[in-house]
């Protein structure tokens, strides 16, 4: 379904002649046939949506890193490049949760795993990937779970 979408947009930037588009998708593109021929050496099957909402994430948060390096560096042009592909990267995920539904996702998802202290963490951040792949930081939730799960 992703694939499709990000290929039909290729496409459309073509005809649009969006060239920062056309390359943002280009490279999406890319790093998705990338992540497939990793799989397959793994023995596994291609990449499932899911997968490929983690893979976007991973690409945003290497972008976000790009843009502070640039604005230290006083390179404002290259960091307005990557915020235009961070933008565009985006529109391929799901809506983010508000900082309430994450936290009452950490709560359904410690009930529901039973969890009773740090050891229980890995579980708890397990049933929160599974469910919410794709709409939640799990740098930040994984913070959140630990001082939920200390506290």
């Amino acid at each position: 379904m992703l694939r499709d979408d990000i290929n039909n947009a290729v496409k459309d930037a073509m005809r649009a002649k969006d060239e920062r588009k056309l390359s943002t998708l280009r490279m999406v593109n890319s790093t998705i046939k990338n992540a497939d021929i990793e799989a397959r050496g793994q023995g596994k099957g291609p990449l499932s949506d899911a997968d490929l909402l983690g893979i976007f994430q991973k690409m945003i948060k290497q972008r976000q890193e790009s843009v502070e390096l640039y604005d230290k560096g006083g390179r404002a042009e290259l960091a307005a490049q990557e915020r235009e592909e961070i933008a565009i990267i985006q529109t391929y995920l799901p809506k983010q949760m508000s900082d309430a539904d994450v936290q009452a996702a950490i709560k359904a998802a410690i009930a529901e795993t039973s969890a009773s202290g740090m050891k229980d963490m890995g579980k708890v951040v397990g049933a929160l990937k599974a469910k919410y792949a794709g709409q939640m930081d799990f740098g930040k939730a994984s913070g959140l779970v630990k001082a939920a799960l200390s506290g």
